[in-house]
């Protein structure tokens, strides 16, 4: 049986969600071409991966907070199946309850 073809088993660990990710995603890059750090946040159903970019500056000239960049995504790996679902780059817990919503609208 070709590798391909073999299952992957869902995740027990947030290390083993990291390497579905990895297996199945490109390596997000920071500007330098170096790889971008990434991050697991378990929850009761799956686990959210996503990468992390540093920030040239939080504040503009008169110290008001600046919006996140536009873009990316995260992604969830799913505790009973390990499937993958990508979403916005939204915070933490918007991120997980869009997954939730999705899951429970399928």
């Amino acid at each position: 049986m070709p590798q391909d073809d073999v299952p992957t088993p869902p995740p027990s660990t947030p290390e083993q969600a990291l390497a579905i990710v990895r297996s199945r995603y490109a390596q997000p890059k920071l500007p330098d071409g170096s790889p971008a750090p990434l991050h697991v946040h378990e929850f009761d159903i799956g686990y959210l991966v996503y990468a992390t970019f540093p920030r040239v500056t939080d504040t503009d000239a008169a110290g008001n907070p600046l919006p996140a960049p536009p873009g990316g995504a995260k992604i969830v790996v799913s505790k009973d199946t390990g499937e993958t679902v990508t979403v916005p780059n939204f915070p933490t817990e918007a991120a997980i309850a869009l997954y939730r919503q999705q899951r429970l609208s399928s």
